[in-house]
């Protein structure tokens, strides 16, 4: 049965017994059609093994809904009942949408502001050290989360999963027709945890660190999957589709895959989550009409301001190289350059990923399996979150060869980097008065400057690195 209220954007899920011969996963169709007034939203329902049959719905109003199923089965056919959708409750603000075409917000107009890390497997590594993840997240500064559907084989990362996405022959092969439903079910238990800590999962579905051979299935299990998964999966608020980590890098895959994949997300998935896809080294082509986002790895966050012109859509560079001291170039920056590069890219228009890569005698690197933070960018992230959430949206304006500025509405907010003028002239309008700031952003200051600024400004500056100025129009 279908539980009697559900809270809007929460998950309304319906369970019915079914036929457990033969092969369910393919033999078997069904699904639901839920009604609110004058709209009818299709769903596609999923075998949860052991004779179940679940269907699940994320509803975006308050009122009565009602549902009628569909099977080619009888016992799952024609059944039909409603549900009341309440108010949402507390941090519940529902999925996050693009808004005003660069940026994001959730779905209530609050606004929201992705401040990600990359921690790819760490609903791999078992109840200790993927609780201990979540007590971490408690007090980190993130509200996203890049991680994967599959287990990984990598450097740092060769422990064997718990689950499986499909059945284990004797001879330790997969049975690539029959889903392991334990594991999409530990899958869906850890985006519930996030969702519950306010995080955004941004879920990685396909990548090609592997060793089982997730990353060369046949196109007709590949297809399989994703609508299974979309299934169980797009009823939860907090997803975000990501086709893949460094798509390029996986050979078995041509555009022509990467195209279908989006398709059948975009087609299949009855709430249009986010949907993305990472690089190695070629980028997607983000303007398809499928992608909602760019997601980018690139070390050089100046770039920023072209790409958001390029595709205009948002740019979120979840990759642009770790904090840490490992042997690889990508894995072994300073705290302080992390730092800088998320201030660079912010203050640019665009929004910037933390990963974090410190050697462990156990191997338990956070940027893979979680754990806990050693790193000094976090606090420093945390500073520009409040920052950046106390301003209004940044978007690039008034540049110049020397100068680049970014505000709107009355707000400015320019980064000087590792550069340590002794002043800078800031060219203001004229007909409004402004406050001016001084951030160190390493040491996590705020200074404000005596008295109001109009016209063109000269602003005395401390002649250190890692500075920025934050502006406001009082008038």
């Amino acid at each position: 049965m279908m539980t009697q209220q559900v809270e809007k954007w929460g998950t309304a899920e319906l369970t019915l017994e079914g036929p457990a011969e033969g092969n369910p996963f393919i033999d078997i169709e069904w699904g639901a059609s839920f009604k609110h007034r004058h709209r009818v939203v299709n769903v596609d329902g999923f075998y949860d093994g052991d004779g179940e049959y679940k269907v699940r719905f994320m509803p975006d109003a308050e009122g009565e809904w009602t549902y009628t199923t569909h099977s080619n089965v009888s016992a799952l056919n024609a059944q039909s009942g409603s549900f009341e959708c309440t108010a949402a409750q507390g941090d519940n603000h529902g999925p996050v949408r693009v808004f005003q075409t660069y940026h994001f917000v959730y779905e209530d107009d609050t606004s929201y502001f992705p401040i990600g890390t990359t921690c790819y497997v760490w609903n791999h590594q078992g109840e200790a050290l993927e609780t201990q993840t979540l007590e971490t997240l408690k007090s980190a500064p993130f509200n996203k989360m890049r991680m994967c559907v599959f287990p990984k084989h990598y450097t740092f990362n060769k422990n064997e999963p718990e689950h499986h996405a499909f059945e284990t022959l004797e001879d330790g092969s997969f049975d690539f027709e029959r889903f392991n439903p334990a594991f999409f079910q530990h899958l869906e238990h850890r985006i519930g945890d996030l969702r519950d800590l306010g995080i955004e999962a941004d879920l990685i579905l396909f990548h090609p660190y592997d060793r089982w051979g997730y990353s060369t299935m046949p196109p007709e299990v590949d297809d399989r999957y994703l609508r299974y998964l979309v299934a169980r999966l797009a009823a939860y608020r907090n997803v975000w589709w990501s086709m893949a980590n460094e798509y390029d890098l996986m050979r078995a895959k041509t555009m022509q895959d990467w195209d279908r994949f989006f398709r059948i997300v975009q087609t299949y998935d009855p709430h249009q989550h986010l949907r993305s896809v990472h690089n190695c080294r070629e980028f997607y082509d983000h303007n398809k009409p499928w992608v909602t986002h760019c997601s980018i790895q690139h070390g050089d966050l100046a770039q920023v301001n072209a790409w958001r012109e390029q595709y205009r859509k948002p740019v979120v560079v979840d990759e642009c190289a770790y904090e840490g001291n490992i042997q690889h170039d990508w894995g072994n920056i300073t705290a302080q350059e992390l730092t800088r590069r998320f201030w660079e890219g912010f203050s640019l228009g665009g929004y910037v990923g933390h990963g974090e890569t410190y050697l462990d005698p156990d191997d338990i690197l956070w940027w893979s399996k979680g754990g806990v933070l050693h790193g000094q960018s976090p606090d420093r992230i945390a500073f520009l979150r409040k920052i950046i959430e106390a301003g209004a949206l940044v978007d690039p304006i008034e540049a110049t060869w020397d100068l680049k500025q970014s505000g709107g509405d009355g707000y400015r907010l320019i980064y000087f980097g590792i550069h340590r003028p002794g002043f800078k002239e800031i060219p203001l309008p004229e007909e409004h008065d402004y406050t001016i700031e001084i951030i160190d952003t390493w040491e996590m200051t705020i200074k404000q400057l005596e008295g109001t600024f109009s016209g063109r400004a000269r602003v005395e500056l401390p002649g250190t690195p890692y500075i920025a100025l934050r502006i406001h129009q009082v008038d």
